[in-house]
């Protein structure tokens, strides 16, 4: 059972607000985040809870869908709706009966792309959407309710650092070796090798033969570990099918397995009506660290900080964040890479109010404004370049000279 309610989840805002908007809503990311906990902690006087992770249930929902509805009437929160998606048509159904009446249908799905589809075609209007990844640093910290999307405002950053206090670069690693998966998290006991072992292979039994029969399940898990050991890295299909002894046709449709399952996300590059090269390839990053550094097979924390992958690691950590800090308050993150044929590079840019801000994530706690030197090369389109902050593992929020800033990682 998922213990997630230790936490308050800074995306409960949303749902709240999004159930006063829209007669149904959809809170999707992979299995064991934290979804069924964070709606059932939640759930509206009247409103039952059923889950589709019951094949009795699932099945029933799938072979008389509307009979299923007039069985379990709303308000209810449906969990694991991708096991009968045939119910979203007798949704749409039910919905257009009321048009008026909001918060009738509460959904999660662990397959957010797989849905969606069906999603656009039959509730297209009628539903609000939000991803839910596992738990933020500021959740953890108990810091729920005032965490905001990352903005490089110095005020906003200032108010960051007041609420999310930094930590050394030992305790900034436990972190991210641990990850943020609740059964991890909530159970100071819990062993991270038997948790994610038991983890993937109910992914694998479910959440992946569900999507795409796959015959060879060795040659799978093969492609995940090549895949996690190239976090933070240009997504490389032939490499990656090279290590799993696959077809690169195979390790895109895998790929796109574990993008549809939540388990990773792929960095698109910055791009702008130029002549400039620039690059084609998307950034591979696993969505929790914790599950990237067992599979990845790093044993400790200290293993981990002190090893090859230390540095890629840091980086996954923060896209994490980065992206969490939007995520969970209903935004799309506007993020991206910039890399050129010169070899001229920076990290992430987020792009907000026709401007771009360079983020370059550094190891060491004393950067110089040179670690933002890529900036400089990168094509401005129609946008303002500001002048960058670099991540890194300092305690304090310190200016670099020209605008940049330099900001703790650890406070993210």
């Amino acid at each position: 059972m998922e213990t997630s309610y230790l936490y308050p989840r800074t995306i409960a805002t949303e749902v709240a607000e999004l159930s006063r908007s829209f007669p149904c809503v959809l809170v999707t990311g992979a299995r064991q985040v934290g979804k069924s906990t964070l709606l059932q902690s939640m759930l509206p006087q009247g409103m039952k809870y059923i889950t589709l992770d019951d094949y009795r249930l699932a099945e029933q929902a799938k072979s008389d869908p509307i009979g299923f509805l007039e069985l379990y009437q709303p308000p209810l929160c449906i969990d694991e709706i991708q096991y009968a998606p045939e119910l979203l048509r007798a949704i749409k159904l039910r919905v257009d009966a009321e048009p008026r009446r909001k918060g009738m249908f509460w959904l999660t799905g662990s397959q957010r792309f797989h849905l969606m589809q069906g999603v656009s075609e039959s509730l297209a209007g009628r539903i609000g959407i939000l991803d839910l990844y596992t738990f933020s640093q500021s959740e953890l910290t108990g810091k729920a309710a005032e965490a905001k999307p990352f903005s490089c405002d110095v005020a906003d950053m200032n108010e960051r650092l007041r609420t999310n206090e930094p930590c050394d670069i030992s305790s900034l690693y436990e972190r991210i070796w641990r990850g943020g998966y609740p059964g991890i998290v909530c159970d100071a006991a819990a062993k991270p090798e038997a948790y994610f072992s038991a983890y993937l292979q109910t992914y694998l039994e479910r959440d992946v033969q569900s999507l795409q029969q796959v015959g060879d399940r060795g040659a799978f898990v093969a492609l995940m570990k090549s895949a996690a050991a190239r976090t933070g890295q240009q997504l490389v299909y032939s490499d990656i099918a090279r290590d799993a002894d696959v077809s690169v046709n195979t390790a895109k449709r895998w790929i796109s397995i574990l993008e549809t399952s939540g388990i990773i996300n792929l960095l698109p590059p910055y791009y702008v009506n130029t002549t400039k090269r620039l690059a084609k390839s998307p950034k591979l990053y696993f969505m929790d660290t914790g599950f990237c550094s067992w599979i990845t097979g790093w044993s400790t924390p200290e293993q981990l900080m002190n090893g090859a992958q230390s540095g890629a690691i840091l980086e996954t950590w923060v896209y994490g964040q980065l992206c969490r800090s939007f995520t969970n308050r209903g935004v799309m993150p506007r993020l991206s890479y910039f890399r050129n044929s010169n070899g001229a590079e920076v990290d992430f840019l987020i792009e907000k109010d026709n401007c771009i801000y360079p983020l370059e994530v550094k190891r060491g706690s004393s950067p110089s404004i040179s670690a933002l030197k890529g900036v400089a090369a990168i094509p401005p389109g129609n946008a303002e370049i500001k002048p960058g902050v670099v991540l890194c593992t300092a305690l304090d929020f310190l200016p670099l000279g020209k605008g940049a800033y330099a900001f703790p990682i650890s406070a993210l």
